[in-house]
């Protein structure tokens, strides 16, 4: 392989004839002598610091829609243009992976990272002396999104490196500094909106924000002299797997109804329930916190009873609950209750997808496979909320929102058949390789 080569074609890698072959294969990849030493604590506070100044940060950014929707702060835009730049920040991030892994490998980790640091910060200052609304799209959409990207995922392919029976948690711990910096970060941006203006607001988060995940950077290591992962741009030979399909799959409707969620619900809010934008924030607030606290338990249990397992499980119980509570609820005290327990089980694509790449694909293929996952979720981060606010009917009164709920509630569902099959294919795959030994006995 060229030391530039971006593609893994089928010459690079023996074909197998058995589907569950190929799975045996990628299982057994995972329990080799170059086995993670469940260490790297240091890097799991690295990479929880990371996630709270990327992720954290991106979250608050329903309390910048909400107040984007609610004022007349660029008078020729329209709710399509917020909700899509708040789409770019994802779909930006993620459309960058394979020249992130690309250049991680040809010029090194940090070098990438600390370039994300500085076109991150910068979007949110250069966006504080926005004018236009194509300002704003340049700046807290697209800017932000690659310098977001750049930082997130090199990091997010360092710690299944480092742990291998707690890789589940470690990655819950790593996650949860997403819900705790969207707690700290839209309570912030709330009050710093009101108390001294938008245009403030965005510099000292864009400054804060430097100073995080430089931070982050500095303190992350990887194991790669030791996995020696080949870190393709685009690894074909993953997508004729059907394993790996269906973990695509999952990835790609789970993300339509995680953005809806994310963005939607301050939204509803303040324009069904009546509230103010001070208790909308709140909403925001509620809902990391609930992230923060929800997954490392989910990651406890993701170790203990098994990764595709629960993430199944979780996904459909995101559905049931769009239908269940967010629906009928026409009270703060309904939707901050709804807020807590779907932050802690809405993201789980977030904190399981490291752990469930590594366990289907193999430890070496993680960031190969991390760029296909972050490529197949650029559509749906990037447009979901653009489509949830054209769901919207606002002659429906009381149901303004019910199309755009549905919308959400439909996309775990299906996600979450998607993990429930993949389930059975592991299983099954597992009681196939077992049948040799017990007819040795």
């Amino acid at each position: 392989m060229g030391q530039f080569s971006v593609f893994k074609t089928s010459t690079d890698m023996p074909q197998q004839d058995d589907a569950l072959t190929t799975i045996e294969a990628a299982d057994a990849v995972g329990e080799s002598s170059e086995d993670p030493p469940d260490g790297g604590y240091v890097c799991c506070g690295a990479v929880a610091l990371i996630n709270g100044f990327t992720w954290g940060i991106a979250a608050s950014y329903g309390v910048y829609l909400s107040h984007y929707l609610s004022s007349n702060y660029f008078p020729e835009a329209t709710s399509f243009d917020f909700a899509l730049i708040g789409g770019l920040e994802f779909g930006c991030s993620m459309l960058i992976s394979p020249i992130c892994t690309v250049l991680v490998r040809d010029v090194g980790r940090h070098p990438v990272m600390f370039s994300g640091c500085v076109m991150m910060s910068g979007g949110f200052i250069a966006a504080s002396f926005a004018s236009r609304i194509w300002h704003l799209y340049l700046t807290q959409g697209v800017l932000v999104g690659l310098g977001l990207g750049a930082i997130f995922i090199p990091s997010v392919q360092v710690l299944p490196q480092w742990f291998l029976k707690r890789r589940s948690l470690a990655g819950g711990i790593a996650s949860c500094g997403s819900g705790f910096g969207g707690l700290a970060f839209s309570l912030g941006t709330a009050a710093m909106i009101e108390q001294i203006s938008l245009p403030w607001s965005l510099r000292i988060i864009g400054i804060i924000a430097f100073v995080g995940n430089f931070i982050g950077v500095v303190l992350i290591r990887d194991r790669n002299h030791i996995v020696k992962p080949p870190q393709l741009g685009f690894a074909i030979h993953l997508l004729r797997r059907y394993d790996c399909l269906l973990l695509l799959a999952w990835a790609f409707t789970n993300l339509f109804g995680y953005m809806v969620i994310l963005y939607s619900v301050s939204s509803y809010a303040v324009q069904v329930v009546g509230l103010t934008q001070a208790r909308a924030g709140i909403l925001t607030a509620v809902l990391n916190l609930g992230t923060g606290v929800g997954r490392p338990c989910i990651g406890f249990a993701s170790d203990r009873y098994g990764r595709i397992e629960v993430a199944a499980v979780l996904t459909l119980s995101c559905s049931i609950s769009v239908f269940a509570i967010w629906i009928p609820a026409n009270s703060f005290g309904v939707l901050c209750f709804y807020a807590l327990l779907s932050g802690a089980i809405l993201g789980t694509y977030w904190m399981t997808v490291g752990p469930l790449c590594a366990e289907v694909a193999g430890l070496k293929e993680v960031p190969s496979f991390l760029n296909i996952q972050w490529l197949t979720v650029v559509l749906p981060t990037t447009f979901a909320e653009v489509i949830a606010l054209y769901l919207r009917r606002p002659a429906m009164g009381r149901w303004n929102y019910l199309y755009a709920q549905i919308f959400a509630g439909l996309a775990y569902l299906v996600a979450s058949l998607f993990l429930f099959e993949l389930w059975r294919v592991k299983k099954r795959g597992r009681l196939m390789s077992q049948q040799p030994e017990m007819v040795q006995r």
